[in-house]
């Protein structure tokens, strides 16, 4: 996957907000607010860092040389993917799981702003 068709899927989610909080060249993509991906697009190979639960990244990165703690983020909660030689779906599924992650612990109000969405 390249870093446009992660920005289209992830755009095509309710209440997706793009963002540049740090630099120039860190996309990051919030809902309600909150982080839930980010893509350096100036580097390559492409590289994403998504919020996984804890007993996931444990098995993700054992299995998957390319997931690794995320650099700058808390390596509990954070994967870095380099997405280069991962399968599609599974990188769709880690950035559905963020995205779900994030929307779930926004407060009920917030959430239902968000689903709420046209």
């Amino acid at each position: 996957m390249d870093a446009n068709e992660i920005l289209d899927y992830c755009l095509a989610k309710k209440g997706v907000e793009e963002t540049f909080p740090f630099d120039k060249e860190t996309l990051v993509l919030k809902v309600g607010g909150k982080m839930f991906l980010l893509m350096a697009l100036e580097k390559q190979p492409l590289s994403i860092a998504v919020k996984t639960d804890p007993e996931w990244s444990e098995e993700l990165r054992e299995k998957h040389p390319q997931i690794t703690g995320a650099y700058h983020m808390n390596k509990t909660h954070w994967n870095s993917v380099l997405c280069e030689g991962l399968k599609r779906d599974l990188i769709l599924k880690l950035i559905d799981s963020s995205y779900d992650l994030i929307l779930n612990s926004l407060t009920k109000k917030k959430r239902e702003e968000v689903l709420n969405l046209l």
